[in-house]
């Protein structure tokens, strides 16, 4: 009788090992963080993403309330002496704080996201507030919140400046510096969270030291100036 001799199939060699490792890839925990990491990546960088644009907003309104007071302090402190009279202040002046406000804002891109407005707020003939003088650095269309220079000229209905119930109000013989920043903050990442929007800052000091309140003045060479 012809000895008969079973065969294997082919592909039972291939089948085992590949059985043997889906078994032990399923009884297998080794990846189980990083299959939990890439379950919670999106959470994270939502997380992450707003944490950086919260910070970066914060920032931002520091830096503004900074750039205002440095605006009002530099501008309260220059001014030309002369022989003869009291001190004057200049369009140089004006125009020399703009230039340090540029470089202190650099990359905050005031010239086309923003403005900073400089008024001088004084005791007009009357005793009432006005604006004396305005000058504005930035190409945005912001105007001041108490309006252009001249409101206030006569008469006592001018309050005074101040985003407050009570008014800032300037004393006889001298002036308050009185700058605004308006700035269109736009979001780096979360445009649908935390929208663009303009923000405002406001700042003021007295003028430190006697000054010719009259008029800026522009002896030559003149200046440029930066009208409002």
């Amino acid at each position: 009788m012809p000895m008969t001799i079973a065969h294997r199939p082919a592909d039972r060699p291939v089948k085992q090992p590949l059985r043997r490792f889906f078994k032990r890839l399923a009884r297998s925990t080794s990846a189980v963080s990083a299959v939990e990491l890439g379950l919670a990546m999106p959470f994270l960088m939502a997380f992450s993403l707003t944490g950086v644009e919260v910070v970066n907003l914060a920032l931002i309104h520091v830096r503004l309330n900074q750039l205002a007071i440095t605006v009002a302090d530099n501008a309260s402190r220059a001014k030309q002496t002369q022989v003869n009279g009291a001190p004057q202040f200049r369009e140089f002046d004006v125009n020399q704080v703009f230039r340090a406000a540029a470089l202190q804002g650099e990359d905050l891109q005031i010239p086309t996201r923003g403005r900073v407005i400089l008024s001088s707020l004084q005791v007009n003939s009357s005793g009432g507030q006005w604006i004396a003088w305005q000058r504005c650095w930035g190409s945005t269309a912001y105007a001041s919140r108490y309006g252009v220079q001249g409101t206030g000229a006569t008469g006592t209905s001018f309050a005074g400046m101040g985003f407050t119930t009570t008014k800032m109000t300037a004393d006889a013989g001298t002036a308050i510096m009185f700058v605004e920043i308006a700035y269109n903050y736009k979001p780096f990442f979360l445009g649908s969270v935390i929208p663009s929007k303009v923000i405002r800052k406001e700042a003021a000091l007295y003028v430190r030291d006697d000054r010719d309140l009259t008029q800026i003045y522009n002896p030559a060479p003149t200046q440029t100036v930066a009208t409002c």
